[in-house]
């Protein structure tokens, strides 16, 4: 048996407001037209979550938002401030909560990109994967029946994309 995480750093932020609260800056225009594309590319590919866990940010929020317009069917999200600025072990003790076969992850860097590097056996051969940019999504399959078993080093990427490739 297996699972499948779907990991994506959150689209492109408006820096716009300088006095705005980190927590609720919002999606630029380039953020949510990647956000949207990233969503027809996990239809295309067949890579459907049936569960989402997504820090409780507007622009994680509004990420998940423009992804899931894109797909043919969305479980009710979860928003967790857990996942907000989480830290790489706090991300894995979150996911091994999880109950879906297909699990979507929202979060933010550094710790999404430390934690995707933490829990692939191999790193993918984008070399993007070593910056993890915004929007960034790590698909990666775990030999486990439950995420309880995740463990660091123990997932096979799948599937690696940034959004400056949906570009042209």
């Amino acid at each position: 048996m297996t699972k499948r995480l779907i990991l994506i750093r959150h689209a492109k932020s408006s820096w716009d407001n300088a006095d705005m609260p980190d927590h609720e800056r919002p999606l630029n225009k380039r953020g949510r037209n990647a956000a949207a594309e990233l969503g027809g590319w996990l239809a295309s590919r067949g890579y459907l979550p049936d569960e989402v866990i997504s820090s409780d940010s507007a622009r994680t929020r509004e990420t998940w938002e423009e992804i899931a317009a894109a797909l043919p069917a969305t479980p009710e999200p979860r928003f967790t401030p857990k996942l907000y600025q989480a830290a790489a072990d706090t991300m894995l003790a979150v996911l091994r909560h999880a109950s879906g076969d297909t699990v979507l992850m929202l979060g933010h860097n550094p710790g999404i990109a430390e934690f995707a590097h933490r829990l692939v056996a191999r790193a993918p051969l984008n070399p993007e994967f070593q910056k993890f940019p915004t929007a960034a999504t790590l698909v990666a399959e775990f030999p486990i029946a439950v995420w309880s078993e995740a463990a660091w080093g123990a997932a096979a990427p799948d599937d690696f994309v940034v959004p400056r490739e949906f570009e042209g």
